[in-house]
């Protein structure tokens, strides 16, 4: 029979839309802080060591948060972990307003750093799982256009309270405005069903399928079949154990795809994006207002490849990325590196920014919650957010180290790792555009097996 042609349902539109705000509140998170670097050091008397130390700080929680966030929603479901990040992100905010100290302000980022980890794994897992194959990559896209989104808004607070507010203490008011927008993140969620392949492996198969038939799902029972299908291959606790060797090419998948999006150096632009104009000559209020070009330039690009990466596909655009980033990336070293060009430098990073956005920025998180079987998915998007904040958080903290030490030395790095991607990808990265999750893992056998 030929596939009836299925609309998207406005009930799930808008359950994915509350649950992708968890990525509103990580990429305003991990943004902001590029506009306090300056009164932070000042603040604080921070060297470029305790200063790139302040700025990872959040990203070690974040390797935490993703670590322990698979298990913690297979145990207690994905929507009340959801609920308990939301409480997180508002205690972080305010915490973080109103630190006394350093050391406090370290410990609240932490805090703030394991939502976000914790968002990374969760929240693309959970809409993900209730959404039909069809409309899955444009769905958990959502939660990306909210990160990039998040960042803008960052970028944009930023400017305005650095406009507004002329006290040594504005750091605190570009830190603890997240708080509203957490505390109605945490709100909404009340407003959402819970996942149905997670009621299924816990048995509530009735519950599962009301919420399959309201999402909209063409065949409901068909669907809830292939979830009992896929979960009950194998039982035992064996099976739950995500490292094994027929897992290996997903687990391959998920920490490449995680090392490369750090590795490209995106997190090191955006944290450290106002120094970075600074160094090139451009002062304080006019370098957020270039971070702002910045940001909408991020949005603008991630909103494209929501619309196409259900027509190109994952690994077409994780290509055309590398060779954008590469090159852009490029001539950002050229231009530290002899110390000219200097106004081509913010049309460099907005290259960089649409080229990184249009690729790895949209399919990341897309692409792990697609690659594990139902039984591991959680543990598996585990593994690729911990190796993405691990990295994070490594290439954070060195960064303004070893630019202050080498100048160019950091962004010609970033673009050899561009090169190196876009050979890995070419040669191991299976195509997963239109597949359904209980059919991914045959795809991925099969791909396995030709290797």
């Amino acid at each position: 029979m030929p596939e009836v042609p299925q609309r998207l349902n406005r009930h799930l539109l808008m359950i994915a839309l509350i649950a992708s705000v968890g990525g509103l509140l990580f990429g305003f998170d991990t943004a902001v802080i590029a506009g306090t670097t300056t009164a932070l050091t000042k603040a604080f008397g921070l060297s470029p060591i305790s200063l790139g130390i302040t700025v990872s700080s959040a990203l070690w929680g974040t390797v935490l948060g993703a670590a322990s966030a698979g298990a913690l929603s297979d145990r207690f479901g994905r929507r009340t972990c959801l609920r308990l990040l939301g409480l997180l992100y508002v205690a972080s905010a305010l915490g973080c307003a109103l630190a006394w100290g350093w050391y406090p302000l370290l410990v609240f980022r932490i805090l703030s750093g394991l939502a976000i980890g914790g968002s990374s794994v969760i929240s693309p897992t959970y809409i993900a799982e209730i959404s039909p194959a069809r409309w899955r990559g444009r769905l958990v896209g959502a939660f990306q256009f909210n990160v990039v989104f998040g960042i803008l808004l960052a970028y944009l607070s930023n400017y305005f309270v650095g406009s507004l507010v002329q006290s040594p203490d504005e750091w605190r008011w570009k830190l603890g405005v997240a708080a509203l927008p957490a505390l109605i993140f945490y709100c909404s969620l009340f407003f959402i069903p819970e996942s149905p392949r997670w009621l299924v492996r816990e048995g509530h198969n009735a519950e599962a399928l009301a919420i399959l038939k309201r999402n909209g799902e063409s065949e409901p029972q068909r669907e809830l079949e292939d979830i009992r299908n896929s979960l009950a291959h194998v039982q035992d606790s064996t099976d739950q154990n995500v490292f094994q060797w027929r897992y290996r090419l997903p687990i391959f998948l998920a920490i490449s795809i995680g090392m490369f999006n750090q590795l490209s150096g995106i997190n090191a632009i955006l944290y450290y994006l106002n120094s970075i104009f600074q160094s090139a000559g451009f002062d304080r209020v006019s370098s957020d207002l270039q971070a702002v070009l910045i940001g909408l330039t991020n949005l603008v690009a991630v909103s494209i490849a929501l619309m196409m990466i259900d027509r190109l596909g994952r690994r077409r655009m994780l290509l055309i990325g590398s060779v954008g980033t590469a090159v852009c990336m490029a001539g950002v070293a050229i231009i530290f590196r002899f110390h000219r060009w200097q106004g081509a430098l913010v049309w460099l990073l907005v290259g960089f920014i649409a080229f990184f956005s249009f690729s790895q920025g949209a399919v990341i998180w897309v692409y792990i919650s697609e690659v594990f079987p139902n039984r591991v998915r959680a543990k598996g998007q585990s593994i690729g957010s911990f190796t993405h904040w691990f990295m994070n958080a490594v290439v954070s903290a060195l960064f303004p180290i070893v630019a202050a030490t080498w100048g160019s030395a950091p962004f010609f790095f970033f673009a050899t790792m561009m090169a190196l991607q876009f050979v890995v990808v070419w040669v191991s990265y299976p195509e997963t555009r239109g597949v359904s999750l209980e059919a991914m893992e045959t795809v991925l056998q099969t791909s396995q097996a030709h290797r």
